[in-house]
Formats: C-alpha cells, structure tokens, sequence
C-alpha cells in the first residue's frame, strides 16, 4: 500500500472522528442527565485527541491531513440526526443517535484495518479502534437503560 492510500484512509477516519466530536459535544449540551454530559464530554474530547494523532500520522508521512469532518459523511453517519433530537429534548433519541453515529466509526475502523497499513500506523488505528469499540459498548448498555 503506498503513502497516499495510507493518507487517505487516515482523513476518512479524522472525518470520522470529527464528526463524533462534534455529535458528542452536541449531546453533551443538550441532554439533561447529568451522568450522560459527563461521558458524551468525554467521548468529544477522546475524538479530538484521536483527531490529533491522525493528523500527526498523515504529517509524518507527508500528506495533509483532513481539518474538519464532511457533512456529507456526518449525514452518513448519523451524527446530523442528534440536532433534530436535541430539539425535542428527547434523551433516548438522543441516546440512540450517538450509537448509530458510533456504530458508523467502528464500521469505518474495521474498514481501515483490513487495510495493509505500515505497522505503526496500524497500532494507532487499532488503539484507537478499541476506545472506539468501548465507546460505542458503553452506549449500547445507556440505550438499553433509557
């Protein structure tokens, strides 16, 4: 696999990641459990270090690296949808978007790791992919309590 294969799947995943980010911090703000904000806050920010790992991989290997998510994949997604929820304060709608839009990134990781990617490369996408996996585990069993 050369350079600008590895790069752009490493900007798939930062969109990924800055989609999430985004649908997190959106939740976060929006929902009324407390316990929930705290968690969603800590997802958006996990998304934003993962975001700046990638950017440095892509760096690293002389690419430039994705600067923002694409609202045509965020609609892709999922993560669009957390809005319309948020408008109706609906906390297991809202719940239920952050999982779709989770379920989507663990999709898009797997995709990435069935890639040949150089082994460090791949460390830090299967790093990545397991807080993702964990992540998404997580709101499964919220979505079932909500």
């Amino acid at each position: 696999m050369n350079n600008n294969e590895v790069i752009s799947i490493l900007n798939g995943l930062i969109e990924t990641c800055k989609d999430g980010q985004e649908g997190f911090r959106t939740a976060a703000e929006n929902i009324r459990n407390s316990e929930f904000r705290r968690l969603f806050n800590i997802f958006s920010q996990q998304r934003a270090q993962f975001v700046t790992e990638l950017q440095s991989e892509v760096h690293r290997l002389g690419g430039d690296p994705e600067r923002s998510g694409s609202v045509a994949g965020s609609l892709h997604r999922g993560w669009m949808n957390v809005k319309s929820m948020v408008s109706r304060t609906d906390e297991a709608g809202i719940i239920a978007e952050c999982q779709r839009g989770e379920e989507t990134a663990v999709d898009a990781y797997q995709e990435a790791l069935k890639a040949d990617l150089p082994l460090d490369v791949q460390y830090v996408v299967k790093r990545q992919y397991m807080d993702i996996k964990d992540a998404y585990d997580r709101i499964r069993i919220l979505q079932r309590a909500a």
